[in-house]
């Protein structure tokens, strides 16, 4: 998903993994998560099918980081992500709100990794231009994406003290699902996943410093935070680290982010535009018919 084109790295990275290869490293193992995330109510799929792809939104954040910083045309490369995150925050409020497409056990899929990239672009467009010394309009696309959400919420407790609140929660709601994505509201990824996004740009060039921010924020994020929260559950054990709370393993991304060679490789980029929502949509509606098919 990126125009990456930089520099190889030296030594015995000459011969690393491309961007292309992390991405369709990525990809695979996405299509491994959402198999389990779509068809766990077969019983038929392996859990380690969604262990594996705990590594596939971090490498794609990655993907994206390099994209991002390489791409001619940071403009095109920002409408191409919004319209396909606009597209699916739309089908996700119709299931959300309207509850139009639902699947008849109430199931409809969260999947919105797109919306992230919309938050983050503008704030590591805003990271540069503060480095350009262009400080007001930095600060600007730093702040507005972050601050959103505070705001969404300010706005979302005056409507409800309007006569017209049912609307006017619906239009907001429309509004932070399409248009002006909120972190807060995003379910596949979110606050954690939009500071790794920045730890990861801002140290973009340092590889060893910037996988070692990652593999750290990782562990606090997934790890340290749900131990904090389960230790004090009566039936707790530590084998739940592994069999429930196991979004930790995706910091083993760290290996291929460091066997980067700093190559785009063959490009593939309509490929991984194309496949995210229609393998989303695909499965789901397979899943659909299964359902009725066991029922």
């Amino acid at each position: 998903m990126s125009d990456t084109l930089s520099m190889p790295r030296r030594g015995f990275l000459r011969h690393g993994l491309t961007g292309t290869t992390l991405k369709l490293m990525a990809l695979v193992l996405m299509l491994l998560d959402h198999i389990h995330y779509f068809f766990e109510f077969t019983g038929a799929i392996p859990l380690w099918f969604s262990m594996a792809g705990r590594l596939s939104a971090p490498l794609f954040l990655f993907c994206t980081v390099e994209g991002f910083a390489h791409t001619h045309d940071r403009r095109r490369y920002f409408r191409r992500i919004w319209a396909i995150s606009a597209g699916m925050g739309l089908l996700l409020f119709l299931m959300m709100y309207a509850g139009f497409p639902v699947r008849p056990d109430g199931f409809f899929p969260l999947n919105a990794i797109f919306m992230n990239f919309v938050i983050l672009i503008p704030i590591w467009q805003g990271i540069d231009w503060v480095s350009e010394k262009r400080i007001g309009r930095g600060l600007t696309a730093i702040v507005l994406p972050l601050a959103w959400p505070f705001l969404f919420l300010l706005l979302y407790a005056a409507a409800n003290a309007t006569p017209a609140a049912w609307l006017l929660d619906s239009v907001l709601a429309a509004l932070a699902y399409t248009v002006l994505p909120a972190w807060n509201l995003v379910t596949d990824g979110g606050g954690f996943y939009i500071m790794i996004g920045i730890a990861l740009y801002l140290l973009r060039g340092r590889r060893n410093l910037q996988v070692g921010a990652f593999v750290v924020l990782t562990m606090v994020f997934h790890f340290v935070f749900p131990y904090v929260q389960l230790i004090s559950t009566p039936d707790f054990h530590l084998s739940m680290m592994f069999t429930v709370a196991y979004e930790w393993l995706g910091v083993f991304a760290a290996i291929p982010m460091l066997l980067y060679n700093g190559r785009r490789g063959a490009g593939l980029k309509k490929l991984f535009y194309i496949f995210y929502p229609t393998h989303v949509y695909l499965l789901y509606a397979i899943s659909w018919g299964v359902l009725v098919l066991v029922s």
